[in-house]
């Protein structure tokens, strides 16, 4: 099973790429300084809001698979020099997303207006028409 810690797992795409992760069975843990609704009880329903609000390097260890690191965490973040010190992978949202997609086919939407009504329809013709998709 694939262990990733998310620095900065309260933001909007970032608690909801920690939310996918739970649902593909990776376990997963996150820290930030702040989180907000809904990310907070989004976060709490699937076990893994962060119980304290800051940056712990206790939880930063080398069973980890990987780090996410979020827009806001800064240089010196305590959990990101431990990583480094450790030597595990520390992936940007971007970074990560490209890794776990290089192999796959992708569909990309894009534009100024229509983009998650786009996005709806396509996943609901490939559900329909029984086509694997994450």
């Amino acid at each position: 099973m694939k262990n990733y810690h998310f620095i900065a797992i309260g933001g909007a795409v970032m608690h909801n790429l920690a939310l996918a992760l739970v649902k593909k069975g990776y376990q997963v843990t996150g820290s930030d300084d702040e989180i907000y609704e809904p990310s907070k009880s989004r976060l709490a329903k699937a076990g893994i809001l962060p119980q304290k609000y800051g940056w712990f390097p206790e939880k930063i260890h080398s069973g980890l698979d990987g780090i996410i690191l979020g827009m806001h965490a800064r240089i010196d973040n305590p959990e990101l020099v431990k990583a480094k010190e450790l030597g595990i992978p520390v992936f940007s949202f971007p970074e990560f997303i490209y890794n776990q997609s290089k192999d796959k086919k992708r569909v990309v939407i894009a534009g100024s207006h229509g983009k998650t009504s786009i996005t709806s329809i396509i996943l609901h013709v490939l559900k329909d028409q029984g086509v694997e998709f994450d």
